[in-house]
């Protein structure tokens, strides 16, 4: 019964955002289907676009959707990435579905590849039939009683939050205007709200690049990382501020006490939206897995999970650095410098 259920809510989800992208005053939504294949499937599809438009329909709701091609691909952003008041997106169920079942997000994945992540996770083989909101709805019906839904949570100015870096950066790899990008190595939780599970994407942009010269002068990265992308997809301000930079202090201090190496630590940044890290002269790269510290810009309420009590123990806190717990902290992999 609570599968039938789940389908009827569904197909009358699917028909309300093609209803309502009717009224869209937005950019046509075809000039987003790259996007949108790169999300669903990984890369982008070759063939026309009534075609491509009719196939990622299918793969989503199993039939194309009514109304003309703007339309059409409108309704299916709005399904995917945007939601409504009463009806999160695919995207913000998939990510929950993710956190219930491995307690980390993937989002850098295609939404294909995730899909049968779970299936086999949870039914120990992929199920490779169906449609992609179906499937996702079958595996919501096996984690949780109730419908996934999101409610905004109070999430105040100078939270810090945890980035990893996700790939290594060098002079001789990034240009000016390149993305950086790194993830949250713990949930940011507000809390029995669940704003961003582990593995949520943090993104910013690379400021200055000054190639290795002459007579052995190195070269210099310098870049800041400005945005945290939460499941919901609204982006949250970050910058280096007071806090992120006593959180910095405080995880150094931890594994000075267990320990460990300082070699590069805990990047630091000036207080302030200017902030950001410097890759000094005498390093050749922050390498991949080097960890930041950043705190929330400004005061917001980001569309959130309400955890249901029986998955709260899931729940880990976000972390308040200065405890004493020195036991899981990741050693970070190379010296930067502030700004």
């Amino acid at each position: 019964m609570i599968k039938i259920t789940r389908f009827f809510v569904l197909c009358a989800v699917v028909c309300l955002f093609a209803g309502a992208s009717w009224a869209s005053e937005e950019v046509p939504a075809f000039q987003r289907l790259d996007d949108m294949e790169r999300v669903i499937y990984g890369d982008v599809r070759s063939g026309g676009l009534i075609s491509r438009l009719s196939d990622l329909e299918k793969t989503l709701f199993g039939r194309e959707l009514p109304g003309t091609i703007a339309e059409r691909q409108t309704a299916v952003v709005n399904f995917l990435e945007k939601g409504s008041d009463t009806q999160p997106s695919l995207l913000f169920k998939l990510a929950i579905a993710e956190w219930i079942t491995e307690q980390k997000s993937q989002p850098t994945r295609s939404v294909t590849d995730r899909i049968r992540g779970l299936e086999r996770k949870l039914e120990g083989e992929a199920m490779g039939e169906g449609p992609v909101a179906m499937r996702l709805e079958r595996l919501l019906s096996l984690l949780v009683t109730e419908p996934v839904r999101w409610e905004p949570a109070s999430l105040s100015k100078g939270t810090v939050v945890r980035v990893s870096l996700s790939r290594t950066i060098s002079p001789s790899n990034v240009a000016v205007g390149d993305v950086v990008e790194g993830v949250l190595t713990k949930d940011l939780v507000v809390g029995s709200y669940l704003v961003a599970p582990k593995g949520s994407i943090a993104q910013g942009t690379v400021s200055k690049v000054s190639k290795p010269r002459s007579f052995g002068r190195p070269g210099e990265v310098s870049f800041v990382f400005d945005t945290l992308l939460p499941p919901s997809l609204v982006p949250v301000p970050l910058l280096v501020g007071e806090e992120a930079v006593k959180a910095a202090e405080a995880e150094k201090a931890q594994i000075a006490a267990a320990g460990g190496s300082l070699v590069g630590a805990i990047l630091l940044g000036p207080v302030g939206l200017a902030g950001g890290f410097l890759i000094r002269g005498d390093v050749k790269e922050i390498a991949e897995g080097t960890v930041f510290h950043l705190e929330v810009g400004d005061q917001s309420s980001p569309l959130s999970y309400p955890v249901p009590e029986g998955l709260q123990s899931l729940i880990v806190p976000t972390e308040v650095v200065g405890t004493g717990d020195t036991d899981n902290l990741e050693k970070p992999k190379s010296e930067v410098d502030s700004l």
